[in-house]
């Protein structure tokens, strides 16, 4: 009874709301805002260059595929996700605050939460479906906690947001399906006055949102209700190139950010899961900077609400690198050539410094140096050498030991000589990327 009475309250807001919502977005004026992304904003992702993705929903109790599992399914099946899921759905141990915090340590500028994927349920506390989180034994508005929390961390709020909808789908008598359906996503009128609703709710009820990434088509309604409410709000996928689980060999043109997961699945998967390792996400995350991208890596919560701690521990082991080598990652820029084979390069945005990553190494013993050649770069006058996060001038326990950074120029190119001397494990073992900060170094011309 509960979910009719939500279900007619959101048929009478449309037919009351809506007329004046689309005919505002139909009617150009001369205050109306450019609907696309600002340069600023677009800059504002660049100089961030690291974020945190979260997938979560109600089939994250059976660790299932995060909505896809509906496509294809039987009646018996369907119903059971859409009637049954809801009922247990309870994440009684979720902190906001937590989730809120580990994103800042571990180094994340913005945090992208799905507010709705494709199975349509929607963990906000909306009037368009009784399909949300509000008809949930939990029945609290986990989108305004998220806001609110990511807010107080002062990082970018983000939304993650999908047009397609799997539960609209079957009860307006369609089959679940992303590519097959019978009609034109963006054209649909039906589909296009709900997702106005939703995303008017989205944009109306909390406060700034930094960051829209919309998933599948049908993004035009959304686009034009984000932009229209809130013109600073950046659209990543939707509007820029949002590769998925790959970093392109060529860098797209312009800003982009490239998605990943942190196992083999976005959403929470209690078995058969494999994780990457904390040294592979930041070498991923090099690799996206040096090519000038953004790297928006993959949470999912437990159906209870907390980081598995395989996630909770690679985001500490990212944010310890951060902690060191973040100036080689905020506010940088592609160099002349993103690699010379396993060092990889960024250049601050605004002077000639240039950030060379050694990668590859995992038996770099504390207190030994260690020599690169350097061809994309030539010394001037002013250049000094540094190692990020470590003064050169002590290595513990190893009194007389030169951790001095060095540099020559030769005839073959830049030679740098450098010395791992900051103790950030216990054990002295650090598998980690060393970083080396070069000032006032000139690009050889090509």
């Amino acid at each position: 009874m509960l979910r009719l009475h939500r279900f007619l309250l959101y048929v009478s807001a449309l037919l009351i709301a809506l007329p004046s919502v689309v005919a505002a977005q139909d009617t150009p004026t001369d205050s109306q805002p450019t609907l696309d992304n600002r340069p600023e904003r677009l800059e504002w992702l660049q100089d961030a260059g690291f974020g945190l993705f979260v997938h979560w929903s109600l089939d994250s109790q059976v660790g299932s595929v995060i909505s896809h599992s509906l496509v294809g399914a039987d009646e018996e099946y369907t119903e059971w996700y859409f009637n049954e899921l809801p009922k247990t759905f309870n994440p009684r141990h979720w902190n906001a605050d937590e989730l809120a915090e580990l994103a800042k340590i571990s180094g994340a500028k913005y945090v992208v939460f799905t507010t709705k994927h494709h199975s349509g349920f929607c963990m906000w506390d909306t009037e368009t479906t009784p399909f949300g989180i509000m008809n949930t034994p939990y029945g609290r508005d986990i989108v305004k906690q998220y806001a609110d929390a990511v807010r107080r961390q002062d990082l970018g709020v983000g939304f993650y947001f999908s047009p397609e909808d799997f539960w609209w789908l079957d009860r307006n008598g369609y089959e679940a399906s992303r590519k097959q359906l019978p009609f034109e996503p963006n054209e649909h009128e039906p589909l296009a006055k709900y997702l106005k609703a939703q995303c008017t709710e989205l944009f109306s009820n909390y406060g700034d949102v930094d960051v829209l990434f919309i998933d599948g088509a049908g993004e035009k309604p959304v686009k034009e209700v984000a932009w229209s409410l809130q013109p600073n709000c950046l659209i990543t996928r939707g509007a820029i190139e949002t590769p998925e689980q790959r970093i392109p060999g060529e860098a797209p043109k312009g800003p982009w950010e490239s998605c990943f997961t942190m196992g083999t699945q976005w959403q929470y998967k209690p078995t058969n899961e494999r994780y990457k390792s904390g040294t592979k996400v930041i070498e991923m995350l090099i690799e996206t900077r040096a090519k000038g991208g953004a790297l928006l890596l993959n949470i999912g919560p437990m159906p209870d609400g907390r980081i598995p701690v395989e996630q909770d521990a690679r985001l500490r082991e990212v944010g310890l690198w951060m902690a060191v080598n973040g100036r080689a990652i905020y506010k940088t820029r592609p160099w002349v050539v993103a690699n010379e084979g396993d060092i990889w390069f960024t250049k601050a945005k605004d002077s000639d410094t240039v950030y060379a990553m050694l990668t590859g190494i995992t038996n770099w013993k504390r207190g030994a140096r260690r020599e690169f050649l350097i061809k994309s770069a030539t010394a001037t006058d002013a250049t000094k050498i540094g190692v990020l996060g470590q003064t050169g001038r002590v290595v513990e326990y190893s009194p007389g030991t030169d951790a001095e950074a060095r540099f020559e120029q030769t005839p073959e190119g830049l030679k740098i000589s450098v010395v791992r001397a900051q103790r950030l494990y216990n054990d002295h073992k650090w598998p980690n990327p060393v970083v080396v900060e070069l000032t006032n170094v000139r690009a050889v011309e090509q």
